[in-house]
């Protein structure tokens, strides 16, 4: 499977915004977006200058792909569908990219970050409606029950992450039974929940050149 092994705080000091790609690290005082709130590289600390129009949308793209944790091929394939849908194109896409499953148990708080995330999906971890699944990109849907497997319930990172939970709290549209190891999809994902600041506008515009 294709991914972006490049370095994670790199990316974020490039979108000049936590992504918090690395899960606890991002609210620790090791942060390396805290520690060096300046763009990586040797003009890293140059003056801002004036983008483009073409830049700002660049941009844009590149911190949702990163946020998200996508490749090119793969985020412009989800344009694509978003796009082939009725509604808003920019919202369409959001809504595709948070039913990811690796995004959802994220977003449950099974894993700490969308990588650990992805990890949990790809090693048999996760069941949907009692079956495994195992794909990343595979889409939840409303009434979807998500649990781990009985073996992995013992997870020390996994118990860890459920504890800290409460600090980032579960969207509404997840309902989570923390005993249980439980959660069920109650909704689809609504935009106004989308807290990290995201243009998606920005990136229709970018696609439609």
């Amino acid at each position: 499977m294709a991914r972006n092994i490049g370095a994670a705080c790199r990316r974020c000091r490039r979108e000049n915004l936590k992504l918090y790609l690395k899960g606890d690290r991002c609210y620790s005082d090791k942060c390396s977006f805290e520690r060096r709130a300046f763009g990586p590289g040797q003009h890293g600390q140059s003056r801002f200058k004036k983008q483009s129009d073409y830049a700002i949308q660049l941009r844009e793209k590149q911190k949702v792909k990163s946020m998200y944790g996508m490749l090119e091929s793969q985020f412009r394939l989800y344009f694509q569908k978003a796009e082939s849908q009725k509604g808003v194109t920019g919202e369409n896409l959001l809504v595709l990219l948070e039913r990811r499953l690796d995004n959802t148990i994220f977003r449950i708080g099974f894993a700490s970050s969308r990588n650990q995330a992805r990890q949990l999906v790809r090693h048999n971890h996760v069941l949907i409606n009692g079956k495994k699944v195992n794909i990343p990109s595979f889409q939840v849907s409303v009434n979807d029950i998500i649990t781990l497997k009985q073996k992995s319930r013992a997870n020390a990172a996994v118990n860890e992450n459920l504890e800290a939970v409460v600090r980032r709290g579960v969207p509404s549209w997840l309902e989570l039974d923390k005993d249980n190891y439980k959660a069920v999809v109650k909704a689809l994902p609504n935009r106004e929940e989308l807290t990290m600041p995201m243009q998606e506008q920005l990136i229709v515009e970018l696609y439609s050149k």
